[in-house]
């Protein structure tokens, strides 16, 4: 085929006439595919030879242009991930135009494996999967101290930028849903529960119970802006066949936040989100940041004149702050414009993570004023931001970053104290004591064990740093530091080292304003 360099053509059809074709040609799968398609949307095809298959594209202009591939493997999967439907073959492949950025690739694939956070998690016991909780997670100790450390730190960095920390219901009613819209547009990806005859549905996002806070009392301009934050606890039904560790989950948390605000107020606020977002990803070591504009669809909500407004507002914030972005036109969501931030890990993976998004359509559908200036009843704009997105996913991507050797901010357990023997149990005991005095997570290891034994086992359980007391530094009341790459970092007093250590553990969250 490669040799033939066989054309590869773009075409459309609408979503009907597309259903009619793939049956014509006795492909049902995809006939069943387009069918979820609303009506009346354009489809883009692509053919090369007899073979015609859904695309957005781009491809390349002809086969001649793929130079190398490689088959990875096969695999049983069920039709659309559901049980229930008949068993395909799936196979893996990967197509490159040389040898060189082939074996890049293949030897990225390599290091995912060895990164792969949900082996790292297990052995690190910082949690685990299983069937009885399908896409739910079990969080061990040290994984759940894990957890919070992240939560407590955003929840802090969201106090410093002026969030109002909220907490709202798991369940609500179906009407809400249906007010929100979700209900229409959402439905088949929520879970639904009855009580007294009335259909309640879990949660799948934090947004409608917002709005109910804010209509809450009357709201003056002068009150605005309003920024509320809930680490919001969501549950969508994912299929089975697309969960994925931490990455794809049926139950997760949002590091979520609404703002309402006036029109006037957008920018600021975009930018203060956006000053934001860079002071977070860069204390979790992020800093090569992907920013995108998405920009009015088709099928909108609104008059042109506030997307007008609203669009440009999100340019120039992103300009303000001097930031290189990439528009994706037609992107956008139904209700409003978007900027998304996504990140590059170091095996060149993007990760799409944080957002904020306009919306016009929520608090007019939800009944949310406001008093402006000349006391007419003005509708907010809500902006709908999130950095992290799902904490679970976040965990999962700093896992995989940092191989399981995180930061030592980020380290459920930063330190542990070796003794060499029984006679020393004592002093490390006093050791660790002066440690958490100093708001350090330290354990200690009494163990009767060989000390080259326990150094290298909590080297393996990637320990960031392994103080080690016998006879000499009991004498001079010191510790003998080891970072877990084995690197021997020398002998000191308990107060030097937590000077050295300072500054690995601060953050914009202990930072003055």
């Amino acid at each position: 085929l490669v040799k033939e360099g066989a054309a590869v053509t773009r075409f459309t059809l609408s979503r009907d006439d597309a259903i009619a074709y793939f049956l014509e040609r006795g492909e049902d799968y995809k006939a069943e595919i387009i069918k979820d398609i609303p009506a009346g949307e354009e489809l883009s095809l692509y053919q090369q030879g007899d073979f015609v298959d859904l695309c957005r594209g781009p491809h390349v202009a002809d086969i001649s242009q793929i130079k190398c591939v490689k088959l990875m493997k096969i695999a049983g999967a069920y039709w659309r991930g559901d049980s229930e439907n008949v068993m395909l073959t799936r196979i893996y492949g990967t197509a490159w135009p040389d040898k060189k950025q082939l074996h890049d690739y293949l030897t990225r694939l390599e290091q995912a494996k060895l990164r792969d956070h949900r082996k790292l998690g297990v052995k690190q016991g910082l949690f685990h999967i299983q069937d009885t909780a399908p896409g739910m997670v079990f969080w061990h100790r040290h994984g759940w101290t894990l957890y919070q450390i992240i939560v407590n730190y955003v929840r802090a960095v969201n106090e410093k930028f002026g969030y109002q920390e909220v907490h709202t219901p798991q369940l609500l009613d179906k009407k809400l849903w249906q007010d929100s819209g979700h209900w229409d547009k959402f439905h088949d990806n929520m879970y639904i529960s009855s009580c007294e005859g009335n259909e309640l549905a879990i949660k799948p996002m934090n947004c409608p119970g917002h709005v109910q806070i804010f209509n809450q009392g009357l709201k003056s301009y002068k009150e605005l802006p309003l920024r509320f934050s809930e680490f919001g606890s969501c549950h969508r039904k994912e299929p089975s066949g697309a969960l994925h560790g931490l990455m794809r989950l049926r139950n997760f948390v949002q590091d979520d936040g609404h703002i309402f605000c006036t029109e006037s107020q957008i920018k600021d606020e975009v930018s203060s989100f956006i000053k934001q977002v860079y002071a977070i990803y860069k204390d979790f070591g992020f800093l090569d940041v992907i920013v995108k504009l998405s920009t009015r669809p088709e099928q909108r909500v609104g008059s042109d004149d506030v997307w007008d407004k609203s669009e440009q507002a999100l340019r120039e914030s992103l300009d303000e702050n001097n930031l290189d972005w990439h528009l994706q036109p037609g992107e956008g969501a139904f209700y409003g414009p978007k900027i998304e931030f996504s990140l590059q890990d170091c095996l060149a993976r993007v990760w799409q993570l944080g957002t904020i998004q306009l919306d016009f359509s929520m608090p007019l559908r939800l009944g949310a004023t406001y008093v402006a200036s000349d006391n007419s009843k003005k509708v907010p704009v809500m902006l709908h931001r999130a950095v992290l997105g799902s904490i679970e996913r976040f965990i999962g991507i700093l896992i995989e970053q940092y191989a399981g050797r995180l930061p030592l901010w980020l380290a459920p357990l930063q330190l542990v104290v070796l003794s060499i023997s029984e006679v020393h149990n004592s002093y490390v005991k006093s050791v660790a004591r002066q440690l958490r005095k100093h708001g350090l997570r330290v354990e200690t290891d009494l163990r009767n064990e060989n000390i080259n034994y326990k150094v290298r086992q909590h080297s393996m359980a990637k320990v960031p740093y392994i103080l080690v007391c016998g006879e000499r530094e009991v004498g001079s009341e010191k510790v003998s530091v080891r970072a877990a790459d084995g690197k021997n970092i020398g002998c000191m007093s308990v107060e030097e080292l937590v000077g050295i250590l300072a500054p690995e553990l601060a953050t914009i969250a202990d930072k003055e304003d």
